[in-house]
């Protein structure tokens, strides 16, 4: 099952501070804006994902059909097609893509320990 760019997005409480920080770590700002409260933050093939008041814990974000570099992959699994595995493989989903619909739709589900992940494809 091919997943996309993988990043972290994480529910920060001052988004000034915590860009500070992860530049200090070598990330620059790669999309977002300060004005929205978001910020994806770039080092490498990593991403990370700076989001002040909007959700409460963090998420670990997959994007089907983008590369780390939001470039549109040639070769990819739609999210409809992940979701179905999931389904078959009796992963209980919180939120699910409408399966008669193509293009941007996204799923949600938690893993065992809690930990959000949502599958968000945007083409």
């Amino acid at each position: 099952m091919k997943l996309g760019a993988f990043s972290i997005s994480l529910s920060v409480k001052d988004i000034n501070k915590s860009r500070t920080f992860y530049e200090h770590l070598g990330f620059s700002v790669f999309a977002g804006s300060l004005e929205q409260n978001y910020l994806i933050m770039k080092n490498g093939n990593a991403l990370v994902g700076l989001f002040q008041g909007m959700f409460e814990q963090n998420i670990l974000t997959f994007n089907p059909g983008w590369d780390e570099n939001a470039q549109k992959l040639d070769d990819f699994d739609d999210v409809r097609s992940i979701q179905k595995h999931l389904k078959n493989e009796n992963v209980a989903l919180v939120q699910e893509a409408d399966e008669s619909t193509t293009g941007p739709a996204s799923v949600v589900l938690t893993d065992p320990d809690g930990n959000t992940i949502l599958i968000d494809q945007h083409i």
